[in-house]
C-alpha cells in the first residue's frame, strides 16, 4: 500500500515513515504543501497522512486538491493541536479520519484498515481529560499565554487553571482498558 506523509517535523516523519515501511508500507515524504501535492501527482498514494499545521501553511487546504487527484484516496489528518472545531472542518472537507499526536504506527494501521473494510474505528478515542486540555490550550493562545485572563475566559479560578496545566493528559484512551 503507497502512502504519502505530509508534515513538517523531518525527525517525527522520518521515525514514523520508517515504522511504516518496515511493516509493509511503501511511504513518500512531503514537509510542505507544494512538494505534497507533486508527490502526490506522481506517486497517486493510496492513504495520506496529512499534519493540520504545517510552516506557514494550514493541511486543511491540501485535502481538497488530494481529494481531486484521486477520489478514493484514505486522507487522516494528524495534529499535534486537536480540538473539535478543525475535527468538524477537516471532516466537512473530506478527510477520512482526524488523530491527535503523538500517534503510533499501530494507531494509524488500525485506522487504514478499518477505512479499508467500510467501518470506523472506535477503539481509540480522545478521553474528556485531553478535550479539556486541548480547550484550554486554545484559551491560553487567545490571551497570549496569559493564564489570569485565560482563567477568566474559561470560567475558572486560575490556581485551579495551573493545577490541569501541570497534569497533561493522554493523547488517546482505549475502549475497554481502564
Amino acid at each position: 500500500m503507497k502512502g504519502l506523509l505530509v508534515d513538517d517535523d523531518p525527525v517525527y516523519s522520518r521515525v514514523l515513515a520508517n515504522s511504516l515501511a518496515r511493516r509493509g508500507y511503501d511511504i513518500e515524504l512531503a514537509h510542505d504543501g507544494a512538494s505534497a501535492l507533486a508527490c502526490a501527482r506522481r506517486a497517486l498514494p493510496d492513504f495520506v497522512l496529512l499534519d493540520l499545521r504545517l510552516v506557514g501553511e494550514s493541511g486543511l487546504e491540501l485535502i481538497a486538491p488530494l481529494r481531486e487527484m484521486r477520489a478514493d484516496v484514505q486522507i487522516v489528518l494528524v495534529t499535534g493541536y486537536a480540538s473539535i472545531a478543525t475535527a468538524v472542518e477537516a471532516m466537512k472537507r473530506g478527510a477520512d479520519n482526524y488523530l491527535a499526536k503523538p500517534v503510533t504506527c499501530e494507531a494509524l494501521i488500525r485506522v487504514l484498515n478499518s477505512q479499508d473494510s467500510g467501518h470506523r474505528d472506535v477503539a481509540t478515542m480522545l478521553p474528556l481529560s485531553r478535550l479539556e486540555w486541548e480547550h484550554i490550550q486554545q484559551a491560553l493562545l487567545e490571551c497570549d499565554g496569559n493564564i489570569s485572563a485565560a482563567a477568566r475566559l474559561l470560567g475558572m479560578h486560575r490556581r485551579s487553571l495551573q493545577r490541569k496545566l501541570a497534569q497533561r493528559p493522554s493523547a488517546v484512551r482505549r475502549v475497554g482498558a481502564d
